[in-house]
């Protein structure tokens, strides 16, 4: 799943700037409403892998043909009006499922924001290995809507253009295995209201959670301080997030998104304790390990640590003051 990130961004002037609202597919659109169209466009790409996000402020139509041999998922991120995919209502957060050679038309009424991402269909089984469902390619040829759950569309729907802006400001600082957590944090905040959809797996072969914690920690220590994103270890495993999380509950009474979390706010603490003030800042560093939101990151990292990063990184200048 890797490969260097890449950001752009633009800003829309008119409905034509739409035809690229998925980047790599051609989109034919038609504007609905009186006024001149504005808005914004961003793509993300790593590898092969694409996520665009885009907003505008009048009502629209659009199609995609069914030449394009590529894979669409879309969530409608906020919309002041009604809007149809197909032949579902969409409200903000739902996901929506635009298989490969299958015509798509949607209809926006008023101003809305979305975030699509684009990719091979023979993709499914490495993305999501480890979801038996999910992971079958049978399961994305049909067209599908998801309906968000309240918690869900709470977060999401603000979340992806935040990702967005932070990896535009420092795209150039991302090494291609932080990279590659991003296209996994990418995807799973797109599909978390597929996950909230799929039935409970507990008929699954759920191995011993003690040696399936401890080959997860194997896993991470090959890894070294790269971040590794959950559902790089459902594919490594071949489990899934629930069967993974009831392992790491068993042994932790912690799930291992928490772990995770814990463990890169570790890798972080090592590496401000051994940086310079003027040569390394905090906001690269958190970004390397997967944190976009700088004021949520310095509360995980207070809580865990009892001192803030910055505290962290100017720590090792005081002391070579006082043994001076």
């Amino acid at each position: 799943m890797g490969g260097r990130l890449s950001v752009s961004s633009c800003d829309l002037d008119g409905f034509e700037g739409l035809h690229q609202a998925v980047q790599g597919s051609y989109v034919d659109v038609m504007q609905l409403r009186r006024g001149k169209l504005r808005g914004t466009l961003s793509h993300i790409g790593i590898g092969d892998f694409s996520l665009s996000v885009g907003s505008f402020n009048l009502g629209v139509r659009t199609q995609r043909t069914s030449s394009d041999d590529k894979l669409i998922v879309g969530m409608l991120l906020s919309a002041e009006d009604r809007v149809t995919h197909f032949a579902f209502d969409m409200r903000p957060a739902d996901v929506l499922v635009i298989p490969p050679a299958i015509e798509h038309d949607g209809t926006f009424h008023g101003a809305s924001s979305y975030a699509a991402l684009r990719f091979d269909l023979s993709e499914v089984a490495s993305i999501f290995a480890g979801e038996a469902r999910l992971s079958d390619p049978a399961t994305w040829c049909e067209k599908n809507r998801y309906r968000a759950g309240p918690a869900i569309a709470a977060v999401t729907a603000h979340r992806l253009p935040q990702i967005v802006s932070r990896l535009a400001q420092h795209q150039d600082a991302l090494s291609e295995s932080s990279a590659d957590f991003w296209k996994r944090a990418i995807v799973d905040c797109i599909t978390a209201t597929i996950f909230q959809s799929l039935p409970l797996d507990e008929t699954g072969t759920l191995p011993s959670a003690l040696r399936l914690v401890h080959n997860v920690e194997d896993y991470l220590a090959a890894a070294g301080a790269r971040p590794v994103h959950v559902s790089e270890l459902c594919a490594a495993f071949r489990v899934s997030r629930r069967g993974l999380h009831r392992a790491f509950h068993d042994v932790f009474g912690i799930g291992p998104v928490t772990f995770l979390r814990y463990k890169r706010l570790c890798a972080i603490h090592s590496t401000l304790k051994e940086s310079s003030p003027g040569k390394t800042t905090v906001a690269e560093v958190a970004l390397q390990q997967g944190f976009v939101e700088l004021g949520r990151f310095s509360q995980y990292y207070f809580a865990l640590f009892g001192e803030y990063p910055s505290e962290t990184l100017g720590l090792r200048g005081r002391r070579a003051d006082l043994a001076a």
